[in-house]
């Protein structure tokens, strides 16, 4: 494992006893923090400590070390004491030796145990810890009618088991490594090495080693501004799953996990605009209904987006229109501005989502029955907003709340509303003009080395196939091109 501290300069292990356990001591804290324990031990007529965090050692396994210890004699550990420790009278299969104190104190704060021996030149690390964590449970946000109901958890090792359970690859690769100064967060890139682009991996395993941060206090989304950059662009070249087997499906891809201690999403990288609009579900179906979900999916998110300032464009000009849609656009007389009542509709909608998060599950379901219909029909009642305005932001509602990623979402519905406001100011060519110019801004966007509009820009009629299509799975026999993969068949 590797180690990247705070520090800049290593601290060898002193030549005498005392001065290693004062110096643990003092790192540590002991006598300060309630939960560092510092146990003095003597056994086979040597000095003896060990140092550990109360909650993540496992008890039984070191009391069972104890007890092996004390029946050791002074002889048996002559003449060579650490190796007959560590290969004889310590018989753990995770045990090693440190001989930087400093690295000591992150591995005791990581959770192993620090055993320091009068006359060792080295600091024995036994690695016997464990991580409060709640069992697997179906992601909330990835929920799908038939399938496997286990989702990662906030442990990174459980999270590690859970994709290597799906992925018995040979060459499968974890690869470990700690972020931040003094945070010292666990981070693991996952990637089978047969497939995935080598430079891809090196190039995210060189910008993790960059980041230089006291912390990662937001878990994985703080990971994911160092990554991709400080612009402000709001949509995420980033896509996160809480589901093994979808992220067992990109591995087998040639694509590269991120997983981030105390988070249950991983990244995956890269991801382009169509894997945020890929979910388990049609995959957990036949293909020809798979196929049709996938339709019903790319025309919800379409909805979402355009909906509202298309009905705006043609209800503020109807001349436009044909006979057929006369239809569209309020023929009363209306008190307040159309593109008023959208958008307080709009804020209303987030202050609701915004509401419904705070609120307890069990008053959830109360506060979205209130909030649309009584406060959406007494508005529509006194005359604030018009019966067509709650109708088109409910179609909205439903395809927003049918897009996979809710991070894009969130981006489409920030580029839904600066369209609106667009079309009100500039009318028709500003409601195309905006649309040209997020197509253009979507594909100057890059997920490491990626283009994200692929396959549509640039344009690949094999991968836009797959996008569109969801073809069985016996002819999806070829892995994504533009992944430039080591093993570009999947048989």
């Amino acid at each position: 494992m590797g180690y990247k501290g705070y520090r800049k300069s290593k601290q060898p292990v002193f030549d005498e006893y005392s001065d290693n356990i004062d110096y643990l001591k003092k790192q540590l804290g002991v006598g300060e923090s309630f939960d560092v324990l510092n146990l003095d031990l003597h056994y086979a007529g040597r000095d003896m400590a060990m140092f550990l965090i109360d909650g993540f050692a496992k008890d039984k396994i070191l009391n069972w070390l104890m007890t092996l210890l004390a029946d050791l004699e002074p002889e048996q550990l002559e003449p060579e004491p650490l190796v007959k420790l560590i290969k004889t009278y310590l018989p753990y299969i995770e045990v090693s030796t440190e001989d930087d104190l400093d690295k000591s104190v992150f591995w005791v704060l990581s959770g192993a145990t620090a055993f320091v021996v009068d006359g060792i030149d080295k600091i024995i690390i036994i690695d016997a810890r464990t991580y409060p964590v709640r069992s697997p449970s179906e992601p909330d946000l990835e929920r799908v009618t038939r399938g496997p109901r286990d989702g990662f958890v906030e442990t990174i090792v459980f999270n590690t088991a859970l994709t290597r359970r799906r992925v018995r690859d040979p060459s499968l690769r974890m690869e470990y490594m700690s972020i931040g100064r003094r945070s010292q967060t666990d981070i693991v890139v996952s990637y089978i090495k047969d497939i995935a682009d080598p430079d891809t991996v090196k190039h995210l395993k060189n910008s993790l080693k960059e980041i230089d941060t006291d912390g990662l206090p937001m878990a994985e989304k703080t990971l994911e501004e160092f990554l991709v950059g400080r612009s402000w662009n709001p949509y995420p070249t980033v896509r996160y799953t809480e589901r093994p087997d979808t992220a067992a499906v990109h591995l087998y891809e040639g694509h590269v996990l991120v997983m981030v201690d105390g988070s249950p999403s991983v990244m995956i990288t890269p991801a382009t605009f169509w894997h945020h609009l890929q979910h388990a579900e049609e995959y957990r179906q036949r293909p020809i209904v798979g196929a049709y979900f996938r339709f019903v999916r790319f025309f919800a998110v379409m909805m979402s987006i355009f909906l509202t300032p298309l009905w705006f464009f043609f209800a503020q000009n109807q001349e436009f229109l044909p006979a057929a849609l006369s239809f569209i656009g309020p023929k009363e007389s209306i008190a307040v501005p159309l593109i008023l009542q959208l958008l307080l509709v709009e804020l209303g909608m987030d202050m609701l989502r915004m509401a419904t998060i705070h609120t307890p599950t069990a008053m959830a379901t109360a506060l979205g029955l209130v909030a649309a219909v009584i406060i959406g029909q007494i508005a529509v009642s006194v005359g604030l907003f018009t019966n067509e305005v709650i109708l088109y932001i409910s179609f909205v509602a439903i395809g927003t709340f049918a897009t996979p990623s809710y991070e894009f979402e969130l981006a489409n519905r920030l580029f839904r509303l600066l369209l609106l406001v667009i079309t009100a100011i500039f009318g028709l060519y500003g409601f195309l003009i905006a649309i040209v110019l997020w197509v253009l801004a979507l594909s100057r966007l890059n997920s490491f080395n990626v283009p994200f509009l692929w396959p549509f820009i640039p344009f690949s009629f094999r991968g836009m196939r797959d996008v569109v299509l969801r073809a069985p799975m016996p002819l999806k026999n070829r892995r994504p091109t533009v992944l430039d993969v080591e093993d570009p068949d999947s048989k």
